[in-house]
């Protein structure tokens, strides 16, 4: 079986900035890093067997069959009803991507916490 290769550390600091959310916290997982918010995990990066990059997050059950449909770079994960994910590449939309992981953050995190974030469209409480 191929090894997964390792985040490299410049994706995963282009990823760090988009993390700057109350109580969310950057931590190792059994393969790649991931980000949570008290227990419930925002998103995971990591290398795939394929050694492609990608990072999985939480969507909103209505948009996770949107993102199936989608196709590459986009997929749905095979564990969660509501956990989807992109390959990371040279071809990222940062900016759609900041806004995938706000709405992510927003899903896991506690409402109080969650009402603090600006999200495209709103004002945060």
């Amino acid at each position: 079986m191929p090894d997964r290769p390792d985040v490299p550390r410049e994706l995963v600091d282009r990823l760090r900035v988009l993390f700057d959310f109350p109580e969310c916290v950057e931590e190792a997982a059994w393969t790649g890093v991931r980000w949570r918010v008290r227990s419930a995990t925002v998103a995971h990066a990591f290398g795939g067997e394929d050694q492609l990059f990608r990072i999985t997050f939480r969507a909103d059950p209505q948009e996770v069959t949107a993102f199936e449909h989608l196709g590459p770079p986009y997929f749905r994960a095979g564990w969660g009803p509501n956990v989807v994910g992109v390959v990371l590449d040279d071809g990222t939309d940062w900016s759609e991507l900041a806004e995938l992981l706000t709405d992510s953050y927003c899903i896991q995190a506690p409402r109080r916490l969650a009402d603090r974030v600006a999200r495209p469209g709103q004002v945060p409480g």
